[in-house]
C-alpha cells in the first residue's frame, strides 16, 4: 500500500474533502497506474507521476492556470480515479462474492478542439457518438474528458470541472460497468465480442446512479456540478422522493431522466431497510445480487457459456430486451435475492409507484391515474 491524494466524499460544496489515502498499486508508469482491479491512464500523455502519488489538485488546472497547476492537476485526477475505482470495484468484491472483469480507465478523452467535460462507458461497437479514436476492450472501459467549464469551488471561486475530480462521474460509469457484468441490460454477452452496443436504457443509468450514491452517501449525487440546477428538475438527477412513476417518459426520452425514478425509489427503498433495523449494506447486497439473478432469467450466465461472443441458449430478441428495461423484473429479482428484505423494500418502492410484476408502461398508467385521483380530490 502507498499513500495518494484523493477527494472524500463530505456533503458540502465543492469535490470533496482533501485527504491522504491508502492505494493498492502494481505499478506506476509516467502517466499511468495499474492497480490489482483497473488500470488507469491518462491519454494525453507526458510525465505526471514522477513526484509521487500525493498531489496537489490545483482547482481542477485548465486552462487559467498555467503548466505546472494543470499538470498537478491532470495528475490529482489520475490517484484520484484511481482510489474511487479501485474502492467502488472492492466494495463489489465484498458483496457480490466474485470480482469485476479488469476495467481501463481512460482519462482525457475526445480532447480536441472542443473540450469534452462529461464520461461515458463504452464496450466496442459497430457505431459511436462521439466517435472512439482507440481500440475499446471487450469487457468495457469508462472514458473521462479532460474538463470543460468551471465549478464552484468550496469556500468560494472557481474549479475547473475535470471529470477525474469529480467523484460523481467517477462512480456513476463505474457503476455501468457493474451493470454490464451482473445484470447486462443490453445483453452484450450475447453479442459477438466486437459488435456490442453502447445504447444506454433508463434502469442501467438509474442503477449506476443509485450504486452512485450508495458510495457517495448522500442522494444530490450531482449537486457539485449540477449545483444550479434546481432540485425541483429531473436534470439534476437528486434521488427526490417526490420522482415517481407518474413522471415516467419512456420510449426515446432521456434515459437519465426516467432512470432518476428508479435511483430515487432504491434510495427510499434503502432508507426503510434502515428504518426498519437492518444494516444498509444489506440492501446494497440484495440490489447486486438481484442484479445478477436478472441475468440469470435472461439466460445470461456467469460462467463458461456466458464469455463475450459466446451464445448461451437465449437469444438478443426485441422482446427479451424489453423486458430487461422494467423496473418491476429487477424489483422481482431483487426479492428472491433476499426474501426477508421484502417488507421495507417493497413499501419504499411503492412511494414511487413501482411494484413487482408490471411493465413500466403500466406502472406509469397507475402512477398517473393516482395523480389525477388525488388531485380531484
Amino acid at each position: 500500500m502507498t499513500l495518494c491524494s484523493a477527494y472524500l466524499p463530505d456533503r458540502r460544496t465543492g469535490p470533496g474533502r482533501l485527504s491522504e489515502v491508502p492505494l493498492e498499486v502494481l505499478a506506476v508508469g509516467p502517466a499511468e497506474l495499474v492497480l490489482p482491479e483497473a488500470t488507469i491512464r491518462d491519454e494525453r500523455g507526458g510525465v505526471l507521476l514522477d513526484r509521487g502519488l500525493v498531489v496537489d489538485p490545483s482547482n481542477g488546472g485548465g486552462p487559467l492556470g498555467d503548466g505546472d497547476q494543470d499538470r498537478a492537476a491532470r495528475a490529482f485526477g489520475l490517484v484520484n480515479v484511481a482510489f474511487h475505482t479501485q474502492r467502488a470495484l472492492r466494495a463489489v468484491t465484498e458483496l457480490l462474492g466474485r470480482p469485476m472483469p479488469h476495467l481501463v480507465v481512460r482519462i482525457g478523452m475526445h480532447d480536441g478542439v472542443r473540450r469534452w467535460g462529461g464520461g461515458h462507458y463504452r464496450v466496442p461497437a459497430r457505431s459511436s457518438d462521439p466517435v472512439e479514436t482507440v481500440a475499446v476492450r471487450p469487457t468495457g472501459e469508462v472514458h473521462l474528458g479532460g474538463g470543460s467549464g468551471f465549478a464552484a469551488a468550496d469556500g468560494g471561486g472557481t474549479y475547473f470541472a475535470a471529470p477525474s475530480h469529480n467523484l460523481a462521474i467517477i462512480y456513476h460509469e463505474i457503476g455501468h460497468h457493474i451493470c454490464r457484468h451482473t445484470a447486462d441490460f443490453r445483453l452484450n454477452r450475447l453479442r459477438p465480442a466486437h459488435a456490442q452496443t453502447n445504447k444506454k436504457v433508463a434502469i442501467d443509468e438509474g442503477t449506476s446512479d443509485l450504486l452512485t450514491a450508495i458510495l457517495l452517501n448522500t442522494a444530490d449525487i450531482y449537486g457539485w456540478h449540477r449545483g444550479s440546477v434546481p432540485d425541483w428538475d429531473l436534470r439534476r438527477r437528486q434521488l427526490d422522493p417526490r420522482w415517481t412513476m407518474a413522471h415516467f417518459r419512456g420510449g426515446r426520452s432521456d434515459p437519465h431522466a426516467g432512470g432518476t425514478i428508479w435511483a430515487s425509489a432504491g434510495w427510499t427503498a434503502r432508507e426503510r431497510v434502515a428504518e426498519a433495523g437492518y444494516d444498509p449494506a444489506r440492501f446494497d447486497r440484495m440490489l447486486l445480487r438481484g442484479l445478477s439473478l436478472s441475468a440469470a432469467e435472461a439466460g445470461v450466465g456467469l460462467g463458461v457459456s456466458a464469455r463475450i461472443g459466446v451464445q448461451p441458449d437465449a437469444e438478443v430478441t426485441e422482446q427479451t430486451l424489453r423486458r430487461r428495461r422494467h423496473f418491476g423484473v429487477l424489483l422481482e429479482a431483487m426479492l428472491r435475492a433476499d426474501p426477508g428484505l421484502a417488507g421495507p423494500v417493497l413499501a419504499g418502492m411503492a412511494e414511487h409507484g413501482i411494484a413487482p410484476g408490471s411493465t413500466n408502461a403500466e406502472l406509469r398508467e397507475v402512477a398517473r391515474g393516482r395523480q389525477l385521483v388525488a388531485v380531484g380530490g
